[in-house]
């Protein structure tokens, strides 16, 4: 386990671009006890209508999340930076255990202690139904659809 996460704050676009890539890819991973090594001990949650504080609680979320949340797929876009916080906005897609698809959209406020670990998440996301023929986002973004020129779509 390491106490530091580079890039550090104050982030420079370079290395925003760096820090919201590196979430994706770890996100993709759907593994909890890895995405969770990016966020400070007490780290502070919310996501949806869902508060919670620490690593463990991250893993907890994590893992309940990935069991309902089948075949999930993830695309993160910078939105802005200042100092130590970023704005994301993202798409994910998923099925459920019924194989109902979803696209899931969303926003994301990070703060970043000096270490490069984020000690705040705060998400709002709304889901909408899919058919399976419309998705877009079909495993982790290949190396040739990363950097300028492949942001995700509004809708």
């Amino acid at each position: 386990m390491t106490d530091a996460r580079p890039p550090f704050p104050p982030f420079d676009l370079d290395s925003a671009l760096t820090k919201v890539q590196a979430a994706e890819d770890a996100w993709n991973t759907r593994d909890p006890h890895h995405v969770a090594l990016a966020y400070t001990e007490d780290s502070a949650w919310r996501n949806r209508d869902v508060v919670l504080t620490g690593r463990d609680k991250i893993i907890e979320f994590l893992t309940d999340k990935w069991e309902r949340e089948l075949d999930y797929a993830l695309r993160k876009s910078l939105w802005g930076f200042h100092g130590n916080r970023m704005a994301v906005r993202f798409q994910y897609e998923w099925h459920n255990a019924d194989d109902q698809w979803f696209r899931s959209y969303g926003n994301e406020l990070w703060e970043f202690a000096d270490n490069g670990l984020m000690r705040r998440r705060e998400a709002s996301i709304n889901d909408l139904a899919i058919s399976e023929k419309d998705r877009r986002h079909l495993g982790p973004r290949p190396e040739d659809k990363r950097g300028p020129g492949h942001d995700i779509p509004l809708a």
